[in-house]
């Protein structure tokens, strides 16, 4: 019979130093977010006084004065109307495309699936220039339509290729066995891919809604109405005249962090579950 192993001096003293490492990033990582969000329960003067320290007493008037000063009613809005938006669109499309690709040969297959897919080598700043062009010669300047396509174009070359890669791995005995069935491509698609792309389409969720949410520099572009630009927008107000006043600026970058981390708290087994499942074979 096998004696129990017993851990070492070695093993053990290994097993210290690794649990050490990780408190130490997981404090690098949690401390910056709970001193943005207790700076934010100071005034400007109290902030000036003691930076590390905590709030003594909390002054909640930070938020309602960054609220409306960032005119957040109206962004938090258009955020989320930018965000969900798009993120249903490129796991639509890229699917619908990714189907396509996989499964219903034709000549244009290829030289299609390696048009979408060269888009991932195309940086958001190397195509800024003419996206505002094109958007201001069809009319769509300062309209949502003419944000929502830029994003949702942005979004489908990586959406295209993880959609492909995976009905790929989709056996094709079971495409052809629906087909002498007589079940249409749409058919086949809403009651046989969809269901099966679960973890590749939590991934790119993902991808999609933290991006859209963070986005900046192309809505700053593409519009110039404050009535129709995102919260990231809203937050550079207080990096101008108002970047001394910490309090509010603390409160406004507060509020654009607050919706991320209840999606992550929300939806974390799933992230979980869609980042190590979601990954594709090349």
């Amino acid at each position: 019979m096998k004696k129990p192993y017993r851990l070492g001096f070695s093993d053990f003293l290994g097993k210290i130093l690794l649990y050490g490492v990780f408190w130490i990033f997981t404090f690098l990582t949690i401390y910056p977010l709970f001193w943005l969000v207790m700076s934010s329960f100071k005034t400007t003067q109290a902030f000036q006084m003691d930076r590390l320290g905590l709030p003594n007493p909390f002054f909640f008037g930070n938020y309602p004065m960054a609220w409306k000063i960032g005119k957040f009613d109206i962004l938090f809005g258009n955020s989320l109307f930018y965000t969900i938006t798009t993120t249903l669109a490129v796991l639509l499309f890229s699917f619908m495309a990714g189907f396509a690709f996989a499964k219903i040969k034709s000549k244009a297959t290829g030289w299609l699936y390696k048009s979408f897919v060269i888009g991932i080598l195309l940086t958001l700043q190397s195509i800024m220039v003419p996206l505002f062009l094109v958007t201001n010669a069809v009319g769509l300047y300062n309209t949502r339509l003419g944000i929502l396509i830029p994003y949702i174009g942005i979004g489908l070359p990586m959406g295209v290729y993880l959609g492909t890669e995976f009905i790929k791995s989709i056996p094709d005995a079971l495409i052809e066995s629906a087909r002498i069935d007589g079940a249409s491509y749409g058919r086949i698609f809403a009651s046989i891919v969809v269901p099966m792309t679960k973890p590749v389409a939590i991934t790119l969720s993902i991808l999609t809604f933290t991006g859209i949410w963070n986005e900046f520099m192309l809505i700053n572009i593409l519009a110039s109405k404050e009535t129709i630009k995102s919260l990231p927008v809203g937050i550079l107000k207080f990096s101008g005249a108002l970047a001394t006043d910490y309090g509010k600026q603390f409160a406004a970058l507060t509020i654009g962090m607050v919706p991320m981390l209840v999606f992550y708290l929300i939806f974390r087994k799933q992230i979980t579950q869609g980042v190590s499942a979601g990954a594709v074979k090349g």
